[in-house]
């Protein structure tokens, strides 16, 4: 066996979860917000599952997911727009 793949399973071993996290919100900030808007909207929905009033619980889950899904493709929007920005508008000319 080649020791090449035993040095870089190491090194990968050594990164932990958070640390990978953590430079990957850097790289693209709008991840953690559309993972945090997700969650946030699914606690409300299913907060807010015991005063649907007359509305099917199944009608009120599909409403709740599409709103969550609706805050993570804004988000994902919002992210590619701004690496859009960053890497093409607002470069320095050299």
């Amino acid at each position: 066996m080649s020791s090449d793949s035993e040095v870089s399973y190491s090194s990968t071993v050594e990164e932990s979860g958070s640390s990978k996290f953590i430079k990957k919100s850097k790289e693209s900030p709008f991840v953690p917000i559309g993972i945090a808007g997700f969650l946030a909207v699914a606690a409300y929905g299913i907060y807010k599952a015991r005063q649907r009033g007359d509305t099917k619980l199944s009608v009120h889950l599909i409403h709740t997911r599409v709103a969550a899904q609706g805050f993570v493709v804004g988000a994902m929007t919002c992210g590619v727009a701004y690496a859009m920005l960053r890497e093409y508008w607002a470069k320095p000319k050299a």
